[in-house]
């Protein structure tokens, strides 16, 4: 079915109106109005192919909340009139191991996930995101919105930004008790705060803005440091059980290795368009500390995410924006001036 939507057709020209082939819903498909779309830091590395394999036309968006008009026939979990989410992916293998113990963001399947948009890696086939009308989606990779209705803008950013910071909190235990850093405070690094905090764990936030740290504190933080001021940061060294770090630019790891308890771990979810430094081993050796990434994480897990951020009254801090501003939001994203995730209406395209 022809649906409208907005598309870069090369890494140099800005977004513009397009029409996109939608599929009819088939028997295990769920069918989405998409209500809002989230502006993801990836939507704008993909569009402007800073990350290789981009292909085109390329229709972004992967924080994507919606109305369900239809279903397929053998759809059980959602019918006409629910409000439903997808996130970043929306297919898998679904046999490999990864798939079969729920984390399919890991597939290692002939291709690996299917993304929301620009499809498969190292595969031709492309995929078109949530900067449209429509989309139609195998039920597996459909979540259940439980947020109220006034909150469903806030709550589509919780498809990337929300579970990208929930999976490694989780997966590193994150809790009462627990000391737990986070760099960067921008879209990914606000929603980490605010789990981190919501979790039970003591919060700690790193950032080189001190006009913000009134701002980071009302987010949940306990604590504020200034990262370029080396006192404050030698104040908390081996004191953390794990810190994550958000920033998607090169910078010195071993600032934030120092700071890690023995056998603590620095969690990277940023992802940079070229390498960071490397680090140094002698940091990690003698404390036995680790460097490890986290890729968003899987279906079950991003409903586990919403379902606490429903009970917990948990969104993210947005700026809703028309359709037609998104290469004025690109812009201001590249310049960090968003408080803290711009959201598209959908209504607007």
């Amino acid at each position: 079915m022809q649906t409208k939507a907005y598309a870069a057709q090369s890494a140099t020209t800005p977004l513009a109106p397009h029409t996109i082939d939608r599929r009819e819903p088939g028997p295990k498909d769920v069918a989405l109005e998409i209500l809002y779309c989230g502006v993801c830091h990836s939507d704008l590395h993909t569009a402007r192919s800073e990350w290789p394999g981009t292909k085109y036309p390329c229709v972004p968006g992967h924080e994507i909340v919606g109305r369900v008009p239809r279903v397929g026939s053998q759809v059980s979990r959602f019918k006409a009139g629910d409000l439903v989410g997808v996130g970043c992916m929306v297919d898998s293998c679904r046999t490999c191991e990864a798939c079969r113990e729920g984390l399919e963001q890991y597939c290692d399947g002939p291709v690996g996930f299917t993304g929301t948009y620009n499809g498969p890696l190292g595969s031709p086939e492309n995929t078109y995101g949530g900067y449209s009308a429509a989309i139609t989606v195998d039920e597996h990779f459909v979540l259940k919105i439980n947020h109220a209705e006034k909150d469903l803008a806030a709550a589509a950013p919780l498809l990337c930004a929300g579970i990208t910071t929930w999976s490694p909190l989780r997966h590193w235990g994150a809790g009462p008790g627990k000391k737990v850093g986070i760099v960067g405070i921008g879209g990914l690094g606000h929603m980490g705060v605010k789990l981190a905090h919501a979790l039970g764990a003591h919060v700690v936030a790193f950032t080189t803005s001190p006009g913000k740290v009134a701002a980071i504190k009302a987010l949940g933080a306990d604590e504020v440091v200034i990262s370029t001021r080396q006192e404050e940061m030698q104040k908390h060294a081996n004191s953390f059980d794990m810190i994550l770090d958000t920033v998607a630019a090169p910078h010195d790891l071993d600032a934030y290795t120092s700071l890690l308890k023995r056998e603590g771990t620095l969690a990277l979810v940023g992802a940079p368009s070229s390498p960071h430094p490397s680090p140094a081993v002698f940091n990690l050796v003698f404390k036995r500390r680790a460097i490890a990434g986290s890729l968003i994480g899987g279906i079950a897990e991003t409903q586990e995410m919403l379902d606490f951020c429903a009970k917990h009254g948990i969104t993210s801090d947005i700026e809703m924006i028309p359709m037609q501003d998104i290469e004025k939001a690109y812009a201001r994203m590249l310049k960090s001036d968003v408080k803290y995730r711009f959201v598209i209406d959908m209504k607007s395209l």
